[in-house]
């Protein structure tokens, strides 16, 4: 039987009690991650001016959460889980000037008996006021009219300005109607101020709401999806925030800073983070040597259109005996932290087994993977991710 049907049998029991499943949970505390030194170090800068939140509080969220990564010693309702996991991502949020929101969606008295309600209406952002929007996400029943929620987000933004990160925190599982259209209109009206971020809060029967929720970013042209499993740690929630909320900054020259280039490299000292790049290697605007090697996504294998590329980096290697260089892999956001590492470690070998065979013994090469720790670029966009999918080489000495 699927949620509309189960919120129709159930609603005169729900009349007549006013009963309805309230969140079971009790969590580990959580230690957050600060942000705030990507922040004033310049490194990164805030991107994301609104943050709405649409949150699932229909009946199945009233269910046991099956996953691992947030039990602790008992097993949680799913709607704990989520409310856990927008604690945390509250904790985590540095320093920034935002409005915030939050609205949820469902049927019975978590809704004051209407479809979806405006838990907390946009307004300027803290901790505590986010808290408090959080506090009155009560219980979860009835069905999932998800669309609804979305449309009347239309109204609840309409007084904002600047960039709008909308996330939504769902299992996606048997939905009243496809929340896609709603989204679109938003995306129409909100154009490129808009991104689509989910959460999927789910159990293993609940898998294809996975598809459901990633469809959403994908209308909207920007976002991604996360799974509750990969931001439960302090690791993985603070990648999330960091890439809903900031964007890599672009180099700035320091007050008073000498127009001077030590390594031919076409950029300036000042904003130079790698300041010992061999003579004749392609740079990127900070002066790092990034071989323009794109790999697909969650692959580690060298395209044959590359090897040129590679071919070219090898004989800059070659021109510099002695030198000994770290290859360095990196990936995008779209698995977890744990599985990005070993897939930036495999891209690395990758590339350093190819250099080696061409510059035999004359130099010395190290490969390293950073995962998606280091992105320059935005992961919102299939653009920004393929950029951040990359190897970079490093000279050591």
């Amino acid at each position: 039987m699927n949620k509309p049907l189960i919120a129709a049998a159930s609603l005169g029991a729900l009349l007549i009690s006013g009963c309805a499943s309230t969140p079971v949970g009790n969590f580990d505390p959580f230690q957050a991650r600060d942000l705030n030194e990507l922040l004033t170090s310049g490194q990164y800068q805030q991107k994301t001016d609104n943050f709405f939140v649409i949150n699932d509080s229909s009946s199945s969220m009233g269910e046991d959460y099956q996953g691992a990564a947030f039990a602790s010693g008992h097993t949680p309702e799913k709607l704990a889980v989520e409310k856990e996991i927008l604690s945390r991502i509250n904790q985590t949020i540095p320093d920034l000037k935002l409005t915030a929101g939050i609205r949820s969606f469902g049927f019975g008295p978590c809704t004051n008996w209407g479809s979806t309600l405006l838990n907390l209406p946009p307004a300027a952002y803290s901790k505590g006021t986010f808290t408090s929007g959080i506090d009155a996400l009560t219980c979860a029943s009835g069905g999932s009219p998800m669309h609804e929620a979305v449309e009347a987000a239309a109204s609840d933004l309409s007084s904002t300005s600047g960039r709008i990160a909308l996330l939504i925190l769902s299992d996606g599982h048997e939905l009243e109607a496809s929340p896609v259209p709603a989204v679109q209109a938003l995306k129409q009206q909100y154009g490129d101020r808009l991104c689509v971020y989910s959460v999927w809060v789910g159990n293993k029967h609940e898998e294809s709401g996975k598809l459901l929720l990633n469809s959403l970013s994908d209308v909207a042209g920007c976002g991604f999806r996360a799974d509750a499993e990969n931001i439960a740690s302090p690791a993985g929630m603070a990648e999330f925030v960091k890439n809903v909320f900031l964007k890599p900054a672009g180099p700035v020259a320091a007050p008073g800073c000498e127009a001077t280039d030590s390594d031919s490299d076409g950029v300036n000292d000042c904003n130079d983070r790698c300041p010992n790049t061999l003579k004749g290697a392609h740079v990127n605007q900070f002066g790092c040597w990034i071989i323009d090697v794109k790999f697909d996504n969650d692959k580690s294998n060298i395209k044959p259109q590359y090897y040129g590329e590679l071919d070219s980096a090898a004989e800059v290697i070659s021109n510099n005996p002695g030198v000994t260089i770290e290859v360095q892999g990196h990936t995008s956001n779209t698995a977890s932290a744990e599985y990005n590492q070993k897939l930036s470690e495999r891209r690395a070998t990758a590339v350093a087994k190819y250099l080696s065979r061409k510059v035999g013994a004359g130099a010395t090469l190290i490969p390293q993977g950073y995962g998606l720790t280091t992105p320059i670029d935005t992961n919102d966009t299939e653009e920004g991710r393929a950029n951040n999918r990359r190897v970079e080489l490093k000279v050591i000495q």
